[in-house]
């Protein structure tokens, strides 16, 4: 086993702060350490090595010499999704020259690792196939990786699905553009495949082209950890040109795509299940980080792109959190007005060393990850960010037809106005035939900020595809005082739902509902008497008898019962002219499954709950 001395000097003190220069064969083997050069790394000749291994990264300082030289870095990054499944990618590096300049990356770069030998430094060609599906390396002692070149695809200032451009592994991808490529293992296999990329290591000032309301897929360039916060508030006349009010080139918000695991199956385009999770942040420069986020909401796709609504009921797996790790790729859109050739910038002091393995405030955004990571301080025990005191928060979670659901988050902060407010607002990632969202300015968006007031009205737009059960509730409510109700008023029926004491049930029909609903905070009406107590009554299932009861313990004037199954269809209506204590249907005649029962009082109060019938 070879060492070099400064390979020695790692071991012993973990971290190395110079112009760096590995030469003569030799090389590097740093372990779950940060190696810190302040200029440049030279990797002489073609047996100069660097291997990052076990959460090593490489940071490097202000100096502007470039990294030079015809050896490799190595360092691995795993992919857990299977061979249906997206991942996107940007390569911590580039090809190999004397040069200092940062070069393309092709994906031949990435190696088969042989993970199972000794000391984890060898590794092999994978093969390259136009067949459907790869093959993950089984052994970890003998090259067998295969990939398939079917799935390798880049994305730049385009807002279209058939804009996407197919590479194969031979194609030049400029330093800093992301990347996509599907995963190993066949449906219901986790197969944890790791790729070895190896290359000339990134530094420096990268730069990719961007445009006006178009998407450009990037990433993390660097083989180290990427600060998102540093990344939308470089003010460095780059990425964010002036802060008070805040002009940039991009809408200051990342967008991370993630597939449904359980339900990749398929690479029929119209079967792909997947979408959008956002994120956007506060200005570092200002103290503590404001981090807000929503997840993905899982759809399936049409041939061209198209979103339609899916057959399962799914919202995303994973939090976006402030720090990336080392080849993570994700969307940016350019901001509206910038001229033509307006760039993206990623730099070194966007850098930092934050291990993957503190997943609480870095992951690698992977599909097939549950959220269950150990929380910090920054994080609740559900992974939700907390806020600091003078703000206040809550999440909104739209469920149509108990299919999917679409997440939405309310910011509050004395800061915020009434146009966009960058870092504390992202708008809507992709639309869907029956979504909800907020609106600003003709712009739909997920995220949205206030100054709170207990007059504020928030209009919910709810666009909805065909008649169908849908559900309103919250979530993460933070800072809010125990007695501060957060209602949803529905126009229609002019009614208030707390929604901090239950959730908001209705069936409803198609349109495209822009004053239907709002979240208020003091409701206009104040529920008479004998609305409050009609809320007390229970509505129960029995399935052994095939009975629904509607129990009316108040006496409360009913007006109708109606049932509706899960595709919106009222199966069953009927009238009432007198008062009971107790209202019993018979279910004998129902077929198994989800129903909403329903009921409205003599006033138009409306309540309305779910039923299983088994």
């Amino acid at each position: 086993m070879k060492y070099s001395l400064i390979t020695c000097l790692l071991l012993c003190f973990g971290v190395a702060s110079a112009q760096l220069s590995v030469q003569n064969n030799a090389y590097i083997f740093v372990n779950d350490q940060v190696l810190f050069v302040t200029d440049d790394v030279n990797l002489d000749d073609n047996d100069s090595k660097i291997y990052l291994r076990n959460d090593a990264q490489l940071v490097q300082g202000t100096g502007t010499t470039g990294n030079s030289g015809t050896g490799e870095l190595s360092i691995y990054q795993n992919s857990d999704v299977n061979q249906f499944a997206y991942n996107l990618w940007c390569s911590p590096v580039g090809s190999t020259s004397a040069s200092s300049a940062n070069n393309p990356f092709r994906v031949n770069q990435i190696d088969d690792p042989l993970v199972a030998t000794p000391l984890p430094i060898d590794s092999g060609d994978p093969t390259y196939t136009n067949s459907l599906n790869g093959t993950p390396n089984m052994t970890a002692t003998t090259p067998s990786l295969v990939i398939s070149r079917r799935w390798l695809y880049t994305f730049v200032t385009s807002d279209e699905y058939t804009e996407w451009n197919a590479i194969n592994e031979v194609t030049d991808v400029a330093p800093g553009l992301g990347f996509t490529m599907k995963g190993m293992g066949d449906f219901g296999a986790t197969v944890s495949q790791t790729y070895d990329f190896r290359g000339k290591p990134n530094n420096g000032t990268i730069t990719n082209s961007i445009a006006a309301g178009q998407l450009t897929l990037i990433g993390n360039p660097y083989p180290s950890a990427l600060d998102l916060a540093d990344f939308l508030w470089d003010t460095d006349n780059t990425n964010l040109f002036d802060i008070d009010p805040p002009s940039a080139n991009t809408t200051g918000v990342a967008y991370f795509w993630e597939q449904d695991p359980a339900n990749s199956d398929s690479h029929l385009t119209a079967d792909y299940v997947g979408g959008y999770a956002t994120f956007t942040c506060t200005d570092p420069g200002l103290g503590a980080v404001v981090e807000s986020s929503v997840r993905a909401t899982y759809i399936f796709y049409l041939t061209d792109g198209t979103p339609i609504t899916p057959d399962v009921p799914q919202m995303g797996l994973r939090d976006v959190r402030r720090y990336l790790q080392v080849g993570q790729g994700f969307m940016v859109e350019g901001a509206a007005g910038i001229p033509g050739g307006s760039l993206v910038y990623v730099k070194n002091s966007h850098r930092d060393y934050v291990k993957e393995t503190d997943a609480s405030s870095s992951d690698f955004f992977r599909s097939s990850h549950q959220n269950n990571e150990v929380a910090t301080s920054q994080y609740d025990e559900h992974g939700n960010f907390i806020v600091p005191s003078d703000y206040k928060r809550f999440r909104v979670t739209v469920s149509f037809n108990e299919l999917y659901s679409r997440e939405l988050l309310a910011n509050f902060h004395d800061t915020a106005t009434d146009g966009f407010d960058y870092g504390l607002e992202a708008k809507r990632p992709n639309g869907l035939a029956s979504d909800a969202y907020w609106t600003q300015n003709g712009e739909d968006y997920v995220i949205q900020a206030n100054a709170f007031g207990v007059d504020l009205r928030m209009p919910l737009v709810i666009d909805i595809e065909e008649q169908q059960p849908l559900s309103l509730g919250i979530y993460d409510v933070q800072n809010f005082d125990e007695d501060q109700g957060i209602y949803l008023y529905d126009a229609a029926y002019d009614v208030y739902q707390n929604l901090k004491e239950q959730n908001y049930l209705i069936n409803i029909d198609p349109g495209h509902y822009t004053d239907r609903f709002e979240i208020v905070f003091t409701p206009n009406q104040v529920l008479s008497t004998s609305d409050i107590e009609f809320r007390d009554l229970t509505i129960r299932q029995n399935n052994d008898l095939h009975q629904l009861s509607v129990i009316n313990p108040n006496g409360s004037g009913i007006k109708s019962i109606e049932i509706f199954d899960m595709t919106g269809k009222r199966i069953y209506n009927a009238l009432y002219d007198s008062i009971l204590n107790r209202y019993e249907l018979s279910t004998v005649d129902l077929s198994q499954g989800i129903y909403i029962v329903n009921v409205t009082s003599n006033t138009d109060t409306l309540k309305s709950e779910k039923i299983v019938v088994n």
